[in-house]
């Protein structure tokens, strides 16, 4: 087992540990998605040593196709020390076995949770910033993100809404969420909790034909492909209810982070709203 002083040496020899970091790191790997995102929008290119492997795919990255242009790792120790970083983002779900061996290393790291509420996010993208050595454009993002909530909030007066947002795999978002505050900012309240749901978990068929919502999110994996939603939607049993029920496109990605993703999450949940309510309008 290493000591800690022999733990030094040997970040030493590979070049990642001893001195103070420098104000900007230059070889930067995150270890999770949501990160990802937050770090390409805010550090220099050439800073990004390397992102996630979730971020490579389209059905999981919240980046979108610039993703792919990004070295990657499937977050093994001997992948991230191979790159020589000098700055490490990590996730409370990042492999545990990595982040050890990293400690071990003296490499520099910033472990991050996963945020509950927006407020947490814009914390987030506050810090990372922050790390990579750009606070400024921390401030900016945030307060783009500040900007489009305000503009994605429902018009006074407008009455509330009810939504359900169902991931591709059948899951519906539950109470509790940063989607689920998200949500409630645009006007719409989470069905959920009327279904007895206490946490993110199905909805049974039987549930919303007894008592629809007024919007079905359908949670939307790539363009183009079939999804969960689609499927409930379409089934026999909610014929009768389907023209008080509003569908709505909403990819599955916006469900799984927070940062610059929720510029376009507040956007397509007022898209939906406004929607829903000129069809109610129009009867």
């Amino acid at each position: 087992m290493l000591t800690r002083r022999s733990a030094l040496a040997a970040g030493a020899v590979l070049g990642l540990g001893g001195a103070a970091p420098a104000r900007q790191p230059q070889r930067i790997v995150s270890l999770n998605p949501c990160l990802d995102v937050i770090l390409v929008a805010v550090a220099d290119r050439g800073q990004v040593a390397a992102i996630s492997h979730y971020s490579h795919e389209p059905t999981s990255s919240s980046i979108g196709p610039a993703g792919a242009t990004y070295p990657f790792t499937y977050e093994s120790a001997e992948e991230v020390l191979a790159l020589r970083p000098d700055l490490v983002l990590t996730g409370r779900h990042s492999s545990p076995a990595t982040r050890a061996a990293l400690d071990r290393l003296a490499v520099r790291t910033e472990l991050f949770a996963v945020p509950d509420t927006v407020e947490e996010s814009l914390e987030q993208v506050r810090r990372i910033a922050a790390a990579v050595g750009y606070p400024e454009r921390g401030e900016a993002l945030v307060a783009r993100i500040e900007r489009a909530l305000a503009a994605a909030a429902p018009p006074p007066g407008a009455p509330r809404l009810t939504a359900i947002t169902y991931q591709a795999g059948g899951f519906a978002t539950g109470p509790g969420t940063m989607m689920d505050e998200m949500m409630r900012r645009c006007g719409l309240d989470n069905a959920v909790s009327r279904y007895g749901l206490t946490r993110t978990g199905d909805v049974p068929l039987e549930l919303l034909v007894a008592n629809p919502p007024d919007i079905l999110l359908a949670g939307q994996a790539r363009p183009g492909a079939p999804t969960w939603a689609d499927r409930v939607s379409h089934h026999p049993a909610l014929a009768r209810v389907a023209a008080r029920m509003h569908r709505a496109t909403f990819p599955q990605q916006l469900t799984f982070c927070g940062g610059p993703v929720l510029i376009r999450t507040a956007a397509m949940l007022a898209r939906a709203r406004d929607e829903a309510l000129a069809k109610r309008r129009d009867g």
